[in-house]
């Protein structure tokens, strides 16, 4: 199983950062870069996770505070059916409104929902490819923050501040082509129709 510091070490290698005695960056900040590229792999291939809740009963409102919901796909309400009956719904912030004419009595409903991935010390949702795809990332940021901290200082070597924002903007604009390449809104969807 992946978890973070495997992704960290590969970030390392990457940016061919693997002197510990002399680390050009810190465990924090590529863990930070590492966090922004999750951020848009999950934006762009989220998990498709359900969660099944209950209803309040005279209330058409479900609270999703409790979820990491990117977005919500659809609803399946009231459960049991075959086929399932999916309804209409609209969200707010951490709210989902039910489209149903008649007011729920408690009879739960199923969410099917895009999240966050994770990643930390104890394992990952990324499949590895995805975990490529983060690491990829997470090297780009932490080059072209190398370009700009060694714009503005003295370099030993040609044009070292140049060779990084190269490899970084090479490196981001790849992982950019890869998240529009493999993203959720170039999958083929079954159809969205709600019935009411």
């Amino acid at each position: 199983m992946t978890v973070l510091s495997d992704v960290r070490d590969r970030v390392r290698k990457d940016l061919r950062d693997t002197d510990a005695a002399a680390y050009r960056w810190s465990d924090a900040q590529l863990e930070r870069h590492i966090d922004h590229a999750l951020t848009e792999v999950s934006l762009a291939l989220p998990q498709e996770k359900t969660a099944t809740l209950a209803t309040t009963s005279g209330s058409r409102e479900l609270s999703l505070a409790a979820l990491d919901v990117i977005e919500v796909e659809r609803v399946e309400y009231p459960l049991g059916s075959y086929p399932p009956e999916y309804v209409g719904f609209a969200t707010w912030a951490t709210s989902l409104m039910l489209q149903v004419d008649a007011l729920p009595v408690g009879a739960p409903a199923k969410l099917y929902f895009t999240a966050r991935h994770t990643l930390d010390g104890t394992g990952t949702s990324l499949s590895p490819q995805q975990v490529d795809l983060v690491a990829m990332g997470a090297g780009a940021y932490a080059a072209l923050e190398q370009a700009i901290y060694a714009a503005d200082r003295i370099t030993t070597g040609a044009d070292a501040a140049g060779g990084y924002a190269d490899w970084g903007r090479a490196r981001l604009t790849a992982f950019q082509q890869l998240l529009l390449q493999y993203g959720r809104r170039n999958r083929v969807r079954g159809n969205r129709l709600y019935s009411y």
